[in-house]
Order: C-alpha cells, then sequence, then structure tokens
C-alpha cells in the first residue's frame, strides 16, 4: 500500500500533535474534526456524489470510496492529466478524492455487491448517484440496504429524483441546470444563453446533499442514535437542487407574470452593480448598490451632484435611470488604469474587485491569509497547490490528509477489516470481484 501523498497543513494551536516522520498519517484526536467516527460509503462517480463525500471527508469522517476494478472512478482520467507511473491521474482527482479511501469491488458480481452489503450495514452515510434503479439492480437500493441496517442514511442524487415521469431518465449537471432555470438566465439578450465555466449544477446538489444527509443524521441521533435512531433516505434531484437557488422567480411569475430574462452582467432592480473595463484592459466589478455606497461612489468618482440627488438615494430611483448610471461609472472606470481604480475605490469603502483568474488567486494576500491555497505532494515528489477547505470551523477546522488515493488502494485494509482472510481475497480477485 503506498503512503498517503503529503500535505503542508499548518494545524490551529487547540489540534497540534506532536512531528511524525515524513510521510507519515499523522494520528488524530478522537475530536479534531466534527464528523470523526462518521462512516461514510461512497457509490458515486464524477462529480455530485463524489463532491459530498469529498466535504464529509473533510470533516473528518471515514469515506470508503467503492470503485469499479475496471479502471474506477471516470474522474481519473479526466482534463488535465499528470503522467504518473501507470497510465497518468487528473489532477482534478486529488482533491476530489482527498482523504477518501478507495476499495475496488464489481458490484455486477455477487460477491462484490456482498462487500458493499457488509460495508453498509455498519455505515451511517450512504452516497450514490447512479441513474434510480440501478442500485436496485445489484440487491443495493434503499429498501435492501435500509433493511439490514435501520438507521443508515442514505444520500441519493439523481438528475430527477427518485420519483416522478422522468425519474429513470439520465441527467447531468447541465440538464439539472437548463431544467432548474439557471441556464435561461445566463448570458446576454441577444444571444444564446451561456453556462458558467464550471459544473455548478453537480456542485449545488452535492451541497444541498450534504446538507439533507447532515439533518437526517441529526435526526437519527436525536432518537436513539446509531443502532436506534431510525435513518432516512435523501432524494436530491439535480434540476431541484439548481431550482432551489433562483432566487424571486417563481413569486414574481405567479404573481405578475413576469418572466425572468438573460440581462448580461447586470441584474434590473439592483443597481448599480456590473463589471467595467479599465483603460488597460481589466476587468472589474463594481457593488454600489447600497444608499451610502452609491453616495460614496459617486464622491470617489468626482461626481456630487449624482451623489447628492435626491432622485437617486434610494434603489428605485438608480434603477429607474440605470443606463445613466452604468455609463457615468464606465466612463469614469474607463479612463483609470485597474491599480487607480481599485485603490481610489478601495479608500472610498466602496465594494470593488479585479476579476480574478487563478493566477490572481495564487498571489492574493486574502486567498493567502486564510490558506485558500495549500500545497502537497505528487507521488513523484513534485510540489503542487491545492484549495483549501471550505467553510472555517474555529474549533474542529477540516483539513487534507491525504490525496486522492490509487486505485484499490484500501482493499485490502478494509476487507481485513471485514473479516476476510488473505486466501479469500485473494479468490475474489481471481473472480473479478474486486
Amino acid at each position: 500500500m503506498n503512503d498517503p501523498l503529503r500535505i503542508e497543513h499548518v494545524a490551529p494551536a487547540a489540534t497540534q500533535v506532536e512531528p511524525q516522520p515524513e510521510g507519515a498519517v499523522q494520528p488524530a484526536p478522537l475530536f479534531d474534526k466534527p464528523l470523526r467516527g462518521v462512516q461514510v460509503v461512497e457509490l458515486g462517480t464524477l462529480i455530485a456524489g463524489p463532491f459530498a463525500a469529498r466535504i464529509m471527508a473533510e470533516f473528518g469522517a471515514e469515506v470508503i470510496k467503492i470503485e469499479s476494478p475496471d479502471g474506477g472512478d471516470p474522474l481519473r482520467q479526466w482534463r488535465k492529466i499528470y503522467p504518473d507511473a501507470e497510465t497518468g491521474t487528473s489532477l482534478w482527482w486529488y482533491v476530489q478524492s482527498r482523504n477518501k479511501k478507495s476499495v475496488t469491488a464489481n458490484l455486477k458480481h455477487p460477491e462484490g455487491a456482498e462487500i458493499v452489503r457488509r460495508l453498509c450495514a455498519d455505515a451511517d452515510v450512504v452516497i450514490e448517484n447512479f441513474r434510480p434503479g440501478v442500485l436496485e439492480r445489484f440487491g443495493l437500493g434503499w429498501d435492501e440496504l435500509s433493511a439490514i441496517n435501520p438507521s443508515l442514511v442514505m444520500l441519493r442524487l439523481s438528475g430527477f429524483g427518485q420519483t416522478g415521469p422522468m425519474a429513470d431518465k439520465p441527467g447531468f449537471g447541465a440538464i439539472g441546470e437548463s431544467m432548474g432555470g439557471l441556464r435561461y438566465v445566463t448570458g446576454f439578450p441577444d444571444r444564446p444563453p451561456v453556462k458558467t465555466g464550471v459544473s455548478i449544477g453537480d456542485s449545488i446538489a452535492a451541497l444541498w446533499g450534504v446538507c439533507g444527509a447532515m439533518m437526517a443524521l441529526r435526526h437519527r441521533d436525536a432518537t436513539g442514535g446509531r443502532g436506534a435512531g431510525k435513518g432516512q433516505m435523501v432524494d436530491v434531484a439535480l434540476y431541484e437542487a439548481v431550482f432551489a437557488m433562483m432566487e424571486s422567480l417563481v413569486p414574481e411569475f405567479d404573481v405578475m407574470g413576469f418572466v425572468r430574462e438573460r440581462t448580461g452582467n447586470i441584474m434590473p432592480g439592483i443597481t448599480p452593480s456590473n463589471t467595467h473595463t479599465t483603460r488597460d484592459g481589466k476587468h472589474v466589478i463594481v457593488g454600489g448598490n447600497g444608499d451610502a455606497i452609491f453616495k460614496r461612489l459617486m464622491k470617489a468618482i468626482g461626481r456630487n451632484d449624482l451623489a447628492d440627488d435626491p432622485a437617486l438615494a434610494s434603489n428605485a430611483g438608480r434603477d429607474a435611470r440605470r443606463d445613466e448610471v452604468y455609463g457615468v461609472i464606465d466612463g469614469w472606470v474607463g479612463l483609470h488604469d485597474e491599480a487607480d481604480v481599485l485603490r481610489i475605490l478601495g479608500a472610498a469603502e466602496v465594494p470593488v474587485s479585479r476579476v480574478y483568474s487563478v493566477a490572481d488567486m495564487f498571489a492574493d494576500p486574502q486567498y493567502l491569509a486564510r490558506k485558500m491555497i495549500e500545497t502537497a505532494e505528487l507521488p513523484d515528489g513534485r510540489s503542487f497547490r491545492i484549495p483549501g477547505i471550505v467553510p472555517k470551523l474555529s474549533a474542529t477546522p477540516g483539513s487534507t490528509e491525504w490525496l486522492g488515493p490509487s486505485l484499490g488502494q484500501h482493499t485490502e485494509e478494509i476487507l481485513q477489516r471485514l473479516g476476510y482472510p488473505p486466501q479469500k481475497i485473494a479468490e475474489l480477485r481471481t473472480f473479478g470481484a474486486i
């Protein structure tokens, strides 16, 4: 078994431990993380399910990731691939699967499915993002698993949920973003809808899934705890997760017949808040939609007349003259370089920011002060950067303990824990069960 990849991480004073040999797994106090002791079985692939499990792993849960022996999670080969001793590994994989244990099990093989059932019998949470009905075909659906572990919480993420006429249809994050309403309002009115630059639908669903799983665990623990309290299924549909973020979309349509459309970089009804281009060709966001902030903004750019205009003292008045207001800000920003815009508006306490690229993040003092860029080592010893942990807990913070494991790295460890002798493990490999 390979050693976990090393992480440079400074723990808060309350959780400092004695130095260990380089590359060694750091011993963890029992309550150093809020989810320490929680056992999670992950049956997900790619984004939504694995992201939900990643969050729980970052905060101390033991996440056992079940992967197919035939290549494992496809995310291992997505986007930028770093060459290694095997076939190369996705840099995304190392982060998405940090702190997880990889166990190979062929769910189509009866003994592979039995391994998963035995793991679920003692688990607190199972996370899966198969199309509804797939796990049932393997004998691993909610009815089967809850029968052997009534305290189990099962988080199910799918395109359209476990019920309804579309339940059995395939649905990725892009479909959820479209059906949930996000794509329709994203972009400019004279162009087709556009997507964000990340798989936001999957990630939003994962966050709702973690919220639901933690609420279900709270209920279970309040009604008797593991072994006595009642578990439940958490059903998250990608389109519903996106739909839940759509602000006032529903009541505005129902009461006023208003259909929110694409409006580019502004949001009508909230003025001013927009993207502006500087003299040196950079892009900055200026948010001056608070009444006092708008007054400071206008004074900072030399427009005392607008700062003192009673018709612009409220958001409704500013929005009625939004073209004029945005024209004034555009004109001023266009006469200054980015550094001067940030300096002048920052001094006036006006919310302002450059539109960050990843290169900006690497050098930004706020990112660095809050340890949002960590340093780790690839298998060949090369140092590289990974994102830090969100959210920040003052007493029991999350951390990166190791990076995404090699395929099946923890199979023997976990099977031995389940009582499989070495000879049986070897047989399972020969039969293609693991």
